[in-house]
């Protein structure tokens, strides 16, 4: 499988393209007016503790506090928010840390108090209306390992399948390990060599220790440690071995990199590719099309199929469709080929879209057990390409999958668009014969309670104007004939479609306004 990464700046913003063999499957972005906070450290100090939530608010100095819960809580912190090590080795592999989610651990109203300064780490950035997320266990990322200073635990990557492989990594780090704190191998280890991989664990306890000074100088709230930017995350997370080609377009861009790689990467040098042509990067390579499909609901299969993806505040849904699908052999093996046709797409579309969450995927009813197993295993080992972490469950008893998928910034289509003004959100809007109705209720419900005026002027949306002079004519007429008045009918093209008012004629005084 071929694999690209393709980098495009200018003076708005600096956008990632992941391509696997030709199509986009992850997307990076970043505006250059808006501060991007994920992975940055911070000295904060508690605003308020809410013991109904197990919870606490940090000012970090944002604009909005940032959620700190108790599952993402040391429970040993002194005044200046430094882990005091007591020896547990407890946690997880993803070194977040001691004892996460510890039945025996206190509750947070014993472990802050409203204006202590702590330590934290942005785990998700603001999603909407929600300020930022943050983490007590604090992680310092390098380019083959995570130093986790809150831990003694030996994380490896799940990516690195081969036993062998994992087996001699251990060793590796088992020999070097320093008394205090844990790491994790990142996948960029497979295949190195010690004298590559050990030099980086005093670089990284430096940098933790120089953090720690520095948050002992500040007072909260203070930036005390900043991530790479955009592009040279991407390069130390995501430009790996297994990546065959780094197209950056902008030399100013490239220059930089080419210094980055030699001194911290040289053997990756030869990959990097400055972009020449004439045609904007993004468009040469079909990024820009990806994104106008991936904003959208509807995604069409190759086979004539389709996915319907919805997204909620709560979770997404995903709809699988045979459309104009209709296959060469019994109906049972057409839904099963639509079915693995879409789960290959739904893998990519929610790596591309960045999905996160609850996500409720609705494949098409098989009768066959062995096909359900076939569609759940496909759809796993493409999802297993992602490196958000996920979690997918078996097909329910109505044949849909439930799976989750870390969420730790907004998706595609919340980063691109923004809530419709027309429908405030809601997708749909009422039919012009419902609006219609409302108009002829509403007018006669004004005609009624003032028997004695004469005529009335309706002020309504261009659409409305040609429905009450075309189809609903007819019941225009004999609404007006049944109250003995008269109506005149205005059209607005900047009123909203659902709105419409009502005038008192001759004085043109209003009467009535919709949404009253």
């Amino acid at each position: 499988m071929a694999r690209e990464i393709v980098v495009s700046e200018d003076e708005y913003e600096v956008r990632v393209a992941l391509l696997e063999d030709g199509r986009t499957v992850e997307l990076f972005h970043e505006r250059k007016d808006v501060e991007q906070i994920l992975g940055n450290v911070y000295k904060g100090r508690v605003s308020s503790v809410l013991p109904g939530m197990q919870a606490a608010f940090i000012d970090i100095g944002t604009e909005k506090n940032a959620f700190l819960h108790v599952s993402d809580l040391q429970t040993n912190v002194n005044e200046f928010g430094e882990t005091e090590h007591n020896g547990d080795a407890g946690g997880r592999d993803s070194g977040r840390g001691g004892g996460r989610g510890r039945r025996d651990r206190p509750p947070i109203e014993a472990v802050l108090k409203k204006g202590q300064e702590i330590l934290v780490q942005i785990d998700k950035e603001p999603i909407g209306t929600k300020g930022p997320r943050v983490t007590g266990y604090i992680t310092i990322p390098g380019r083959y390992l995570v130093y986790v200073p809150t831990t003694r635990n030996l994380g490896i990557s799940r990516r690195i399948e081969n036993e062998k492989e994992r087996a001699r990594l251990r060793e590796i780090i088992s020999k070097a390990l320093p008394d205090a704190g844990g790491f994790i191998l990142r996948t960029a280890c497979s295949g190195r060599d010690a004298d590559e991989i050990i030099p980086e664990i005093k670089f990284l306890q430096k940098t933790m220790e120089e953090m720690n000074t520095k948050a002992q100088r500040m007072r909260a709230p203070a930036l005390v440690y900043e991530d790479l930017g955009l592009v040279f995350r991407i390069i130390r997370d995501t430009f790996t071995d297994d990546i065959d080609r780094l197209v950056i377009e902008g030399k100013q861009l490239y220059d930089q990199v080419e210094r980055f790689l030699d001194d911290s990467l040289p053997f990756l040098r030869k990959k990097v590719h400055l972009y020449n042509r004439d045609a904007p990067a993004f468009e040469h390579y079909g990024i820009e099309q990806e994104i106008k499909k991936a904003i959208g609901r509807r995604i069409w299969l190759k086979s004539g199929g389709h996915i319907v993806i919805d997204q909620t505040e709560a979770l997404v849904a995903i709809d699988v469709n045979t459309g104009k699908f209709v296959g060469n052999a019994n109906h049972e093996e057409t839904i099963y080929k639509n079915n693995l046709e879409a789960a290959v797409e739904i893998a990519r579309q929610i790596r591309l879209r960045d999905l996160g969450g609850i996500i409720v995927l609705d494949f098409i009813d098989m009768e066959n057990p062995t096909n359900r197993r076939h569609v759940l295993q496909t759809l796993e080992r493409e999802i297993k390409k992602d490196r958000a972490r996920t979690n997918i469950l078996q097909f329910t008893e109505l044949g849909i999958i439930e799976m989750t998928r870390q969420r730790t910034k907004e998706s595609l289509r919340s980063m691109f668009c923004t809530t419709c003004p027309y429908c405030n959100g809601a997708g749909t809007v009422l039919s012009s014969e419902s609006v219609s109705i409302q108009i002829l209720r509403a007018l006669s419900h004004v005609a009624k309670k003032n028997p004695s005026r004469k005529g009335y002027r309706l002020v309504v949306s261009d659409i409305i104007a040609m429905r009450l002079h075309q189809e609903d004519r007819n019941k225009l007429r004999k609404l007006t004939t049944l109250l003995k008045t008269r109506v005149e009918v205005d059209a607005d093209p900047d009123i909203h479609m659902e709105d419409f008012r009502i005038f008192e004629l001759p004085r043109n005084r209003e009467l009535f306004v919709s949404g009253t």
